[in-house]
């Protein structure tokens, strides 16, 4: 039998397959309706575990591959049924979210840092007539836009050589803050002196964490008489050099350069050309504007094997684009873990909504941040 022959036998097995399915889905609706009639959950795990042990014990050799092939209908007939309940959940709160106004352009912004720090030159990107109020940490971000004193925050969220930033994500978690919009900075670092200083009159280098990160190769050139010291920011680090003794340095922007009056001792020092950092634009309120492809949410899960797997596979199953997916240890637990998820989808999609709801039923904890854009 050649390969034609063989296709055209698989090809029949399709034909009869496809209706089967069609017939599974509909019959998957019509339990659906009887269980908002009854009030019962969408998931019926004991279920889906008898039909798993059964589809096991006739598979033979093939029983990994039936197993996920049940998994995936298992997700499918969860995503349909929930497609077609009332929003609850997650679902009310993206329903109670969506706005048809314009994105805005003008507000009190909080940014951690002061006058020439990364985080006002994103403010500028997110809200070009916006107001930017300097506070001392990320903490203090929240805490303006939780009092009221700003509409909105700027926060790092995470940089392309140094990775993310786990305090905005534990913050995130904690405040119930939105997000309402995303945008990548090219970040360029230099080294900051003031006039007249060489470089080997350097004795400590000031900046924010993560820009000592993405500076570490220029920085271990210096030597290892040279002291690193973690400032609130890349431009309050600037601000310190100032008014030093003129042996310390500060890797910093070029606009801190000139509202500081440094000299720039060395340029482009970053470990990579390609250094980006993504910032986050939070409201205290998670609106959801035109155009939002973004969707994201912190969570744990039930601490099993195969948990994260199947929360996966509720996106996968439905060819939603998983974008990001960062864990961090869960604080007071014995090696169990957060997770920071961001998909690609248009909540206006009722099954994109009803996705989200399955997950956070699966969830042990589920915290919605928002559905934004990219600007």
């Amino acid at each position: 039998m050649d390969i034609s022959e063989l296709r055209k036998k698989i090809d029949g097995i399709d034909d009869r397959l496809l209706p089967l399915f069609l017939e599974r889905m509909e019959l998957a609706s019509k339990i659906a309706e009887c269980k908002r009639e009854t009030g019962a959950p969408t998931a019926a795990p004991a279920r889906e575990r008898e039909i798993l042990a059964k589809v096991e014990e006739n598979s033979g050799g093939l029983a990994l591959y039936s197993h996920r092939l049940y998994k995936t209908i298992f997700g499918l007939s969860r995503a349909y049924q929930s497609s077609l309940s009332e929003p609850s959940g997650v679902g009310a709160d993206i329903a109670a979210s969506f706005t048809d106004g314009l994105f805005p352009k003008s507000g009190n912004v909080a940014c951690a840092g002061t006058e020439g720090a990364y985080a006002g030159l994103a403010a500028e990107r997110f809200l070009p007539r916006g107001n930017v109020i300097w506070v001392n940490s990320f903490d203090a971000v929240f805490g303006a836009v939780k009092s009221g004193l700003c509409a909105y925050g700027v926060l790092p969220l995470e940089n392309s050589s140094n990775g993310s930033v786990k305090r905005v994500f534990e913050l995130l978690a904690e405040n119930g803050a939105g997000i309402i919009a995303c945008a990548k900075m090219h970040i360029k670092h230099e080294l900051l002196a003031k006039p007249g200083t060489a470089l080997s009159d350097i004795t400590e280098v000031y900046s924010h964490e993560q820009a000592l990160g993405q500076c570490s190769k220029f920085l271990s050139g210096l030597g290892k008489n040279v002291r690193l010291i973690p400032c609130a920011s890349t431009a309050d680090a600037a601000k310190k050099v100032a008014g030093s003794d003129g042996r310390c340095a500060a890797i910093s922007s070029r606009a801190c350069a000139e509202i500081y009056s440094l000299e720039s001792l060395c340029s482009d020092i970053s470990d990579s050309d390609n250094n980006y950092t993504r910032f986050i634009l939070i409201a205290a309120n998670k609106k959801i504007y035109p155009g939002a492809e973004r969707v994201s949410m912190i969570l744990t899960l039930p601490h099993k094997p195969g948990a994260l797997y199947e929360m996966l596979s509720v996106p996968a199953a439905l060819g939603v684009n998983l974008l990001k997916l960062e864990s961090y240890p869960k604080v007071g637990s014995d090696f169990e873990f957060t997770f920071y998820v961001e998909l690609q989808g248009d909540v206006r999609d009722k099954n994109v909504s009803a996705m989200l709801r399955d997950m956070q039923t699966a969830a042990d904890s589920f915290v919605f941040l928002g559905a934004f854009r990219e600007l």
